[in-house]
């Protein structure tokens, strides 16, 4: 299997919109309930879709990796977004920014490099 979409829930699909592609997501699907995004790399996507409650309280957390973290917050700050978290090196040997979507959406910036699959704490393979 292979993972192929998150879908966030907002409350306004043109702000949700506007935002990812103010972030550099390309939109390929669009109708008035819900919205498509390309990543900028790598061939990922991931949807929006149009919710009656804001989504803030669902714990959920979508990452988005990074190989020049740093610098792409400097961009997009540059560009008016608003981080909860600037580049944080964390325990789980990453580094990490978080901010949120105009629906409350919790978004993680981050890179781990190899850490990111291969950590050092990985379970083994199964024999």
């Amino acid at each position: 299997m292979n993972l192929n979409q998150v879908t966030l829930p907002v409350v306004d699909t043109d702000a949700a919109i506007a935002f990812y592609q103010g972030m550099g997501f390309t939109l390929i699907v669009h109708s008035p309930h819900y919205a498509r995004f390309e990543c900028p790399e790598g061939e990922a996507t991931f949807s929006v879709h149009l919710s009656d409650a804001p989504s803030a309280s669902n714990g959920a957390v979508v990452y988005f990796e990074c190989t020049d973290l740093d610098a792409r917050v400097v961009e997009l700050q540059k560009r008016g977004f608003v981080f909860s978290r600037l580049p944080t090196d964390e325990r789980g040997l990453w580094r990490e920014a978080r901010l949120q979507d105009p629906s409350g959406n919790t978004l993680c910036l981050f890179w781990a490099g190899q850490n990111r699959k291969n950590p050092p704490w990985r379970v083994p393979a199964a024999a």
